[in-house]
């Protein structure tokens, strides 16, 4: 016991001397990097309302980075009020255009000091349709602050689908290894955002621990899960309604929170109070605790078109009545927004990965067909000058003689 208590002390002091690392890293670097956290995750906690409508039915796993990031580099490219409502929708109102890239850049690069346990690649990309030119600000910024590859493909070669889906597949490490079927005609830009993830648990789980157990779903039926196990003093969160505990990664930098509700029915109201604030007044209040922790072992893969959801969020006229005149000089449009991700969690701990794809369009002239005009019935007709705009005869003819 002796013992124990001496390393919990030892632990919880590495901890702090952590935390304490990072909040000193963090008060160096720009505010712009707090608050491009905070709205990210705001918009992640809203986007997720947005497609779970905080009753999910269905397994639901995003990557609100992915999609921000996504956002903010067709952001460089927005004017007007579409570039208003896009601040409005992310949470960025406050953000000149440099503090958000330069906030970008900052926590891309925060994100990546990992150690020897943890994996974490965070990739852009912009693939242009050849024969469009593009605005130098536009790629420039791109690849300063979001290290974008910048590629010009033939979009009416068939194999232009299989150099971006292999770029995707790349960068995920097999993961995800495919986000774009075809690319439209009318598209002239698709801009790509891809993450990768892997670590190990701090304290992984013993393989000769895990065990059948039942887990039991929404419709009171239950199914056989293989459940992992194991006992530590963790981060731990208990009130009325949930528990709530810390798995970490490594050497604790990143870490899985999980939160179960008490009942079992008692996901949707825990999610219908999910927000950016509650979030923080529930990780305040964690405290380390000895006890146990048995979690399923899963895997899941999840794909969404995000058009709907953004749209409900305030980016109405993000598809349609778009100004993104600092892209290109060719009028364009975002024509959807694809989302895919990929988890998995076991003894060891986990791999996850996140696809974003913003596809751009141009507004294609619709093709002319030929009129057909057989006058067969009483008609007016005037007889015009075109001059001076004068009508020097008009009339009706009812019956033709």
């Amino acid at each position: 016991m002796i013992l124990e208590d001496i390393m919990y002390k030892i632990y919880k002091a590495m901890l702090i001397i952590l935390l304490a690392s990072i909040t000193i890293v963090s008060a160096q670097d720009t505010t712009a990097m707090h608050k491009l956290t905070t709205a990210n995750n705001d918009f992640g906690f809203r986007i997720f309302s947005q497609l779970t409508g905080n009753d999910p039915h269905d397994n639901i796993f995003i990557s609100a980075p992915s999609i921000t990031i996504a956002l903010d580099m067709v952001y460089n490219g927005a004017a007007g009020a579409t570039k208003n409502a896009m601040a409005k929708t992310l949470g960025i109102q406050d953000m000149q255009l440099d503090q958000l890239n330069q906030g970008n850049k900052s926590l891309n690069n925060q994100l990546k000091k990992t150690d020897p346990k943890v994996i974490l690649n965070i990739s852009n990309s912009l693939w242009g349709k050849s024969g469009i030119t593009f605005k130098s600000d536009f790629l420039d910024r791109n690849k300063k602050f979001y290290d974008a590859e910048i590629s010009t493909l033939n979009f009416e070669d068939p194999t232009s689908v299989n150099t971006i889906n292999n770029w995707v597949n790349d960068k995920t490490n097999g993961k995800i290894t495919k986000i774009v079927e075809e690319l439209d005609p009318s598209m002239i830009l698709m801009l790509v955002n891809a993450i990768y993830f892997k670590g190990k648990w701090t304290l992984e789980f013993d393989k000769k621990e895990t065990h059948e157990a039942p887990f039991y779903l929404l419709d009171s039926t239950k199914k056989t899960v293989q459940m992992m196990t194991q006992s530590d003093r963790y981060l731990y969160l208990e009130n009325d309604s949930l528990q709530a505990i810390r798995l970490p990664y490594g050497e604790g930098k990143m870490s899985m929170y999980i939160f179960l509700p008490k009942s079992a029915y008692g996901l949707k109201n825990f999610l219908s109070n999910l927000n950016e604030q509650n979030w923080n007044a529930m990780l305040d209040n964690f405290n380390f605790k000895k006890g146990d922790i048995s979690l399923p072992r899963f895997k899941l893969e999840y794909s969404v078109t995000l058009n709907e959801a953004l749209n409900k969020l305030g980016l109405s006229n993000f598809f349609a009545d778009a100004d993104f005149s600092e892209i290109s000089t060719v009028p364009a449009f975002i024509s959807g927004v694809i989302h895919k991700t990929f988890v998995e969690v076991n003894e060891e701990g986990t791999e996850a990965a996140a696809v974003t794809s913003v596809m751009v369009a141009t507004a294609t002239p619709d093709e002319i067909e030929p009129f057909s005009m057989i006058v067969d019935h009483p008609f007016f007709y005037a007889i015009h000058d075109d001059e001076t705009g004068s009508i020097l005869f008009m009339g009706a003819v009812i019956e033709p003689k």
